[in-house]
């Protein structure tokens, strides 16, 4: 691992000059060149007309709701695509869609995105208009069996098509050839937000809201869905992300949402009013995943369609049943995983670059976690494998800045046809599926492609953080002022700060976290809290009297009381920042 402070790109000389300077440098160090950038407004967000094949789509959905067609919306099990179906469903019905329903793939049974088995599904009831949502783009054979079934189909997703595109209806997708829409990092439920916001204005335009008596539906209510789902799904935090996710976290915030929201973040023992992007992708979004992960993702999204805040809560409590039963699973398979690496008697130094691994017994719903921690851990591609069934293998594959996966499993396709069955994916996650008796062969395949790709360097964790604040600035002033200067995320990372102080107390939380209470040397004056978590048992020792820490500032909120708290990303060894 190596340190790399961040410095400004560009500059901080186009910020106003009365932004505080540090926050001038934070946003200079992530390359906004200027206030303009920054902005949050509904009204700076782009319009859907770059869309391409949007007036095809338009068509297709108009028609739809004019004749009163059967319309179902294929989602995927992941919370992206849940959120993708919830706004779906629930903007058409408010558009006065009255036949509108949804079906989500049990990733047990069927697998992801619109196959010719799950068509086959859809089609006992007899739709007039197939949706995909997050999902579609690689369908090639499942858009034909649609096809030929004579229902029409509409492909909307974000993930990266193949050299072929399906023979749908109409597509959008920001990543498809031709396409002018100025992000193309957006989720999923991006995708439909723009299409519907679309949708909604032609039917506004011709007069369909007055005729049919139907109070025009106001967009912004369902930004609670967006952020999730963007959140959720780990795209990059453009300036298009952060206008949606910024907006869906006002409205969070003021209590107004979807019940099952309000649920799950309370059942998460997260304060609603209080709510930042991370409490969306570390309280929410996994609790909606156990769903699609362990069991089906119908689950989640009934949770977010639910009216009822009564229900609501029934259903938010299964979820976080499910996430609990998904934190075990996930923990015996780390377990399994490093137990194994470990029989192998290898060290970072000496593993492949790009780590494949498998054990019959792990399930397939939590190989993409497992896949994460991993990939942590050793800082290196990684691929974790489940048994799909029939002879089969299903993996989920993450990956670190250097190594595009879904290229990656590309190259290895093109070049071993036989090895690989179906894949997919991102820059830094993708799924992918093989006959079991190819592991072995797809596996140093794998090794040898990333081998091509990276260096030696890129294996070496490189981790970018924003210089030392001085004990003047360690105070819940400039906690809020953070707090408040995102959304923070992929791409537009929380500001990350290294300083060494004095250890007065500390304690340990719940058998795993480490509790301390801070001073810097030579200012007895100057005390903090601070917290690091899942580490007690590694560092909870009477020998820890001075520490060098890389931490992000937050704000504690204990009895209704606010303080400034140090949240510890990592306890450095002296080597570490030499």
């Amino acid at each position: 691992m190596r340190l790399r402070q961040r410095y400004p790109v560009n500059g901080e000389q186009a910020f106003e000059a009365d932004m505080p300077p540090l926050l001038r440098r934070i946003y200079a160090s992530r390359g906004i060149t200027g206030p303009e950038a920054l902005g949050r407004k509904l009204s700076e967000l782009p319009a859907p007309s770059g869309f391409r094949g949007l007036d095809r789509a338009l068509d297709l959905l108009e028609q739809a709701v004019r004749t009163q067609a059967r319309v179902l919306i294929v989602g995927d099990f992941d919370a992206d695509g849940a959120t993708s179906t919830v706004l779906g469903v629930l903007a058409l019905k408010a558009f006065g869609l009255l036949q509108v329903d949804f079906l989500v793939p049990n990733r047990f049974d069927y697998g992801y995105g619109l196959s010719p088995e799950i068509v086959e599904l859809a089609a006992r009831g007899r739709p007039d208009l197939l949706i995909t949502v997050d999902n579609g783009i690689s369908s090639i054979q499942g858009v034909k069996a649609a096809r030929d079934h004579g229902i029409r189909v509409l492909v909307t997703d974000h993930h990266l098509p193949g050299a072929v595109l399906p023979d749908a209806d109409a597509i959008v997708n920001p990543n498809q050839p031709g396409c002018r829409f100025p992000s193309k990092n957006l989720a999923g439920v991006g995708v439909v937000f723009f299409l519907l916001t679309a949708l909604r204005a032609r039917l506004r335009e011709s007069g369909w809201f007055g005729s049919q008596g139907i109070t025009e539906p106001n967009m912004a209510n369902w930004l609670d869905l967006v952020a999730l789902g963007t959140v959720a799904d780990v795209v990059p935090l453009d300036r298009v992300n952060r206008v949606l996710v910024y907006q869906g976290i006002q409205r969070i915030r003021a209590g107004v949402c979807r019940p099952g929201m309000l649920a799950l973040l309370d059942i998460a023992g997260r304060d609603h009013r209080r709510l930042v992007a991370s409490d969306l992708g570390f309280a929410v979004g996994p609790r909606l995943n156990a769903a699609g992960r362990l069991d089906d993702m119908t689950h989640g999204i009934l949770c977010l369609l639910e009216d009822d805040p009564g229900r609501a809560r029934r259903l938010a409590v299964e979820l976080d049943q499910l996430n609990s039963d998904r934190r075990q699973i996930e923990v015996a398979m780390q377990q399994e995983a490093l137990a194994a690496l470990e029989r192998l008697h290898l060290d970072p130094s000496t593993l492949p670059w790009g780590l494949c691994l498998y054990d019959p017994d792990w399930h397939q719903g939590v190989v993409g976690l497992l896949a994460s921690r991993i990939k942590e851990r050793f800082h290196r591609p990684v691929i974790a494998f489940g048994r799909e069934g029939s002879g089969a293998l299903k993996g989920s594959a993450r990956s670190i800045p250097g190594l595009h996966i879904r290229d990656a499993l590309d190259a290895v396709a093109t070049r071993h046809p036989e090895l690989v069955s179906k894949f997919g994916g991102h820059a830094m996650a993708a799924g992918l599926s093989l006959p079991e008796s190819n592991f072995e062969s797809f596996s140093a395949a794998f090794d040898r492609e990333v081998r091509r790709q990276l260096t030696p360097a890129e294996l070496e964790e490189e981790i970018l953080f924003d210089g030392e604040l001085a004990p003047g600035e360690i105070n819940l002033s400039t906690a809020h002022l953070l707090q408040n200067a995102g959304p923070w995320g992929q791409h537009f990372p929380e500001p990350l700060f290294l300083g060494r102080f004095v250890v007065l107390q500390q304690r340990c939380l719940s058998g795993k976290h480490l509790k301390l209470v801070l001073a810097i040397e030579g200012d007895p004056d100057f005390t903090v809290d601070a917290i690091a978590f899942n580490v007690a048992g590694e560092f909870l020792s009477g020998d820890l009297d001075q520490v060098d820490l890389l931490y992000r500032l937050a704000v504690n909120v204990w009895r209704g009381r606010e303080s400034v708290q140090l949240l510890i990303e990592r306890i450095l060894s002296g080597e570490e920042i030499l």
